[in-house]
């Protein structure tokens, strides 16, 4: 199943692109259904912390009420930075699934990249599961298409 969110998640991050912003999507799933998508939305919203991460925890807690996600995954295109990480650990996630790296992400930058999630969850003592590098080159591809042309 993490494939099928996965390739959602790299869409949405497409989709992002053709609407002006960054390529970055993320998938909210709870038993085996998505709940709640997002795309990168900080130049069309002029708000530079609407990471797809970000924006989707905000936008599905002020929705729902819901807050705590501890039964939830969270699929993400690319491994959240740490401010995405933080929203994650406050809303105590489930479980993390990402494609590419932040370290893939950087290296295509020409800049030195981190372990943002590994990072943030050990230093904050989170339970959050992560499973990393699900349909990776899918997602770099994404990334590559995009900063070949743009710069962060």
């Amino acid at each position: 199943m993490d494939q099928i969110f996965m390739e959602k998640a790299i869409e949405l991050s497409a989709k992002a692109v053709e609407h002006g912003n960054e390529p970055f999507g993320a998938v909210l799933v709870k038993d085996n259904e998505i709940v709640y998508e997002n795309e990168n939305q900080i130049y069309t919203r002029n708000d530079p912390t609407f990471h797809a991460e970000f924006g989707l925890i905000r936008n599905f807690c002020e929705e729902t009420g819901i807050t705590d996600l501890s039964e939830y995954t969270l699929y993400s295109s690319c491994e959240p930075c740490f401010m995405c990480c933080g929203a994650m650990v406050w809303i105590k996630l489930g479980r993390l699934v990402y494609g590419a790296s932040d370290i893939n992400l950087c290296e295509i930058l020409g800049v030195k990249g981190s372990e943002c999630s590994k990072i943030v969850f050990e230093q904050s003592g989170a339970n959050i599961a992560v499973t990393s590098g699900v349909l990776r080159e899918n997602a770099v591809d994404v990334l590559k298409k995009y900063f070949i042309n743009h710069k962060k």
